[in-house]
């Protein structure tokens, strides 16, 4: 229960913040957010799932309600506040702007900061193996020969970490590195070990030793699903001791899918299997204790078992190229089942990967008793440690999509979409993949059931009005206990804004649509100083631009031309100046685009946002509705084309004066059953109709 103490200083914090903020406007939605997060939290409504799932529209302020409901109760508590967000800009605004200013007004003393997974930092170890001599160390740590402007690269990286120039995060490079180079010299729990000497200086541990003393952590959804996966409390506080505050939650079905997929290549992983069998020579000649030989000798013998595994999948596949011969090279296995004829072969790479990563662990194991006990010069034991920490990873990759592979589905639940690749450009190589269709379960016993509490916010989460599509995405229901508050906008979106539906001669099914939709941007472009228009897909973006650009004499700003921030830049600089822009985007500009006041007022939505299921993880959740009697458009497609809508539409208006108008050409808003729901979704804009 709420305490009095505990209540009276949420109200004298809020006041607080009131005298603070210029012009600020006491708003019920506010106030009620704040209440009901802290009575959820506290057990009020229910001790045993306090859990709370927030709507909270436009200019409500959220993230000072969630504050504010969070805070001082875990402060008195003793619990910690662990706020997660998707995206970088809320979690810069959140540590930068938000948080600061609560500290600064609550006066409550407490600590906060940003932590970040440990791929955001450089292993010093692994970095300095990368640079050294072409030896085995080297070689085993390079996929392929390295170019000596990478080694300068490298070597650049190390001069600034030990001058002092660079702390060892990828976020505080001077000059971005390519992915796969950062990949291979960014830290990983294998390769980690505190007791070596490099690792006194590990910009990943210094992180780590502050993060203990916060009471506030801010992190992203993949770094909170790393630490669940590993059972919750590895790196982040314990669940049981812990709130979380998961922001921008309508990106959380898709993290928690992502996270729980598995993929490995099948004749690449057979050649990397030989490197590893000389690793485990190597690791034999420079252990002396006995020890090592048993799972030495085991490890070999699963190795052996794995590159005759993965030798059968390829000469399979290679005998059924014909069913990759479609536009994106797929074979996606009907139902989740794997061929008849690789079942077999599944299983026992499923049980020797899994069998290698034992034995590899015991391996590791000796390895650091034998560093412990001096046997090994130091030199000599950062480079194998990192080897074998790199082995290790890998070897960990390669056993969890077999394992998913091999895993028989629950007849309760949905299966596993399971599917292979050709890589052309991998000499004909396949890329196995597996992924979960529905997370729903997963969350319950990893966050739902452990938490202390959760919030759960955006200011998207309904379609069509309704909780239950998110419900099901995430594993909750309307009557578990949870609660649920859809609160509206303060926006006058009446007089403020308009939603015009122009009359369209074709749908966009129709070969002569993209024409008919360039004539009609042109003609509502004109005379307007700051438009946006959203496409649906590249393509079509693309062939409006090439019909428009010699027609208008204005500059577009079209997605992908320039990196976002520098379109950005460019197009509040000529409104500033009083000059006609137009930004031409697709789905990423409709979410987390903030352009408020003069900067937008022509909001233009080419095309209902429907999700053709062109992933094989969408086609495999179509495929399973259909097997249970259901409609995959009614029940996938148009919820998530309302929500994604309503994420379009709220562009416009981002400020309480904000102003403008809504024009989404796509008649079958009012020519098809569902398009009145989706209208009937939307913010109550004032509504011109042709």
């Amino acid at each position: 229960m709420l305490t009095t103490k505990i209540k009276t200083r949420i109200r004298a914090i809020y006041k607080d913040i009131a005298a603070a903020l210029p012009n600020f406007v006491s708003r019920r939605e506010q106030n009620y957010m704040v209440a009901e997060i802290s009575k959820t939290l506290a057990g009020e409504y229910d001790k045993h799932r306090r859990i709370v799932v927030v709507e909270a529209g436009t200019g409500i302020g959220k993230s000072l309600s969630y504050l504010l409901g969070t805070i001082p109760l875990a402060l008195e508590q003793k619990k910690k506040v662990i706020i997660a967000t998707a995206t970088v800009a809320l979690q810069e605004q959140l540590l930068h702007k938000d948080i600061p200013f609560f500290h600064q007004q609550a006066e409550l003393g407490f600590k906060f900061g940003l932590v970040k997974g440990r791929q955001r930092y450089v292993c010093l170890s692994k970095l300095e193996m990368m640079i050294g001599s072409e030896s085995g160390g080297q070689v085993a740590m390079w996929q392929t020969k390295p170019e000596q402007s990478q080694i300068k690269l490298l070597e650049q990286l190390l001069k600034d970490f030990h001058e002092g120039k660079w702390n060892g995060e990828i976020d505080t490079l001077k000059r971005p590195i390519p992915d796969h180079l950062w990949q291979q010299i960014s830290s990983d729990k294998h390769s980690c070990h505190r007791m070596q000497p490099n690792h006194r200086l590990c910009p990943f541990h210094s992180a780590r030793d502050e993060m203990d003393t916060w009471d506030v952590l801010i992190v992203n959804h993949s770094l909170l699903f790393a630490d669940l996966e590993l059972g919750g409390g590895v790196i982040l506080p314990d669940p049981e001791e812990s709130y979380y505050v998961i922001d921008e939650a309508h990106h959380l079905p898709s993290v928690a899918r992502d996270f729980s997929s598995a993929q490995s290549t099948v004749k690449a992983t057979a050649d990397w299997l030989e490197k590893l069998m000389k690793t485990v020579s190597k690791l034999q000649n420079q252990i002396k204790s006995d020890s090592v030989i048993s799972p030495a000798q085991n490890l070999q013998d699963h190795i052996a078992e794995m590159m005759s595994g993965s030798k059968l999948v390829a000469q399979f596949f290679d005998s059924h190229l014909k069913l990759f011969n479609n536009q994106e090279s797929r074979w996606r296995f009907e139902h989740g089942k794997i061929p008849e004829q690789l079942k077999i072969p599944a299983e026992n790479l499923a049980t020797a990967s899994n069998s290698a990563v034992k034995q590899f662990a015991k391996i590791q194991s000796v390895l650091n008793e034998a560093i412990k006990d001096g046997e090994i010069p130091k030199h000599q034991a950062e480079a194998l440690l990192t080897e074998t920490g790199f082995m290790m990873q890998r070897l960990e990759g390669v056993s969890k999509l077999w394992k998913a592979m091999a895993k028989e589905d629950s007849a309760k639940g949905a299966p596993s979409a399971r599917w292979a690749e050709l890589l052309t450009a991998k000499q004909g190589d396949y890329l196995l993949q597996a992924s979960p269709i529905e997370v729903g379960f997963m969350l319950e016993n990893l966050l739902w059931q452990k938490a202390a509490g959760v919030v759960l916010c955006s200011a998207t989460l309904r379609a069509l009005n309704k909780f239950d599509h998110f419900c099901h995405q995430v594993g909750l229901t309307l009557n578990d206990g949870s609660r649920y508050l859809a609160l509206q906008s303060p926006f006058d979106y009446e007089n403020n804004g308009t939603l015009y539906i122009p009359k369209m001669e074709c749908e966009p099914t129709d070969d002569h649509f993209t024409q008919e939709l360039a004539n009609k941007i042109l003609e509502l472009v004109e005379d307007e100083t700051a438009t946006l228009v959203l496409f649906a897909s590249y393509w079509q973006m693309d062939k409006v631009s090439e019909l428009l650009e010699s027609k208008l004499k204005v500059p577009l700003l079209i997605q992908g031309s320039s990196p976002r921030q520098e379109l950005l830049k460019q197009h509040l600089q000529r409104c500033d100046n009083n000059k006609p822009s137009i930004i031409f985007g697709t789905g990423s500009f409709s979410e987390g685009l903030d352009l408020p006041g003069d900067y937008l007022t022509n909001l233009i939505v080419t095309k209902l946002p429907f999700a053709v299921p062109t992933s094989p993880v969408e086609q495999a959740h179509a495929e399973y509705i259909k097997l249970k009697g259901g409609n995959p458009f009614l029940q996938l497609t148009v919820p998530d084309a309302s929500r994604k809508l309503i994420q379009s539409c709220g562009r416009l208006l981002r400020k309480e004066q904000d102003y403008g108008r809504v024009t989404i050409l796509d008649k079958r808003l009012l020519t098809k059953r569902y398009g009145k729901s989706l209208l009937d979704a939307l913010p109550p804009f004032r509504r011109v109709i042709e």
